[in-house]
């Protein structure tokens, strides 16, 4: 009997998410429930787009590989990526430190349909291990290479800040 719950469970989770990846996500107007409406909808969303499914094309790994002065980062800077079109950064990747002396910590992966020009991130000046904080504001950064792309922070733009939003 158990088996036959699960595999009636396992049967309709791979039927939701076929219907999730088939259809268009649009959200629809909700009604407050009522005795002849059911009580609860369920929605499901994608925390990105699936740009390989949108463009016909493959999508493949990239590595970040940045190069800096030590004056460019003064005791440290903290990048988090943006996603954007053609890539998305791989969870574990996002974060990357750079500070004086080429010391840097995490590897900037991403998942791309092609080999992006141009990569956004928040930025702020922080020391190595300093938890995630409010960062200072945006960096968009050229990028050359093919799979390993090569990241050359001196040429870095910063801005808008935070604080120009408002």
């Amino acid at each position: 009997m158990i088996k036959k719950l699960l595999v009636c469970f396992f049967a309709c989770a791979i039927s939701l998410n076929a219907m999730a990846t088939d259809h268009p996500q649009t959200p629809t107007p909700q009604t407050p429930p009522t005795s002849q409406t059911p009580a609860a909808r369920i929605s499901i969303f994608s925390t990105t787009t699936d740009w390989a499914a949108l463009t016909g094309l493959p999508l493949r790994q990239y590595v970040g590989k940045f190069t800096w002065k030590n004056s460019d980062v003064e005791r440290g800077i903290v990048l988090y990526y943006l996603d954007a079109f053609p890539c998305y950064g791989e969870a574990d990747s996002v974060r990357i430190w750079l500070g004086p002396n080429r010391q840097s910590t995490g590897t900037l992966r991403l998942v791309c349909v092609h080999a992006p020009t141009e990569i956004s991130f928040t930025w702020r000046y922080a020391t190595r291990d300093a938890d995630q904080a409010q960062s200072t504001g945006l960096l968009k950064c050229p990028v050359t290479g093919d799979y390993e792309l090569n990241i050359d922070f001196s040429k870095c733009v910063r801005g808008p800040e935070w604080r120009e939003y408002k």
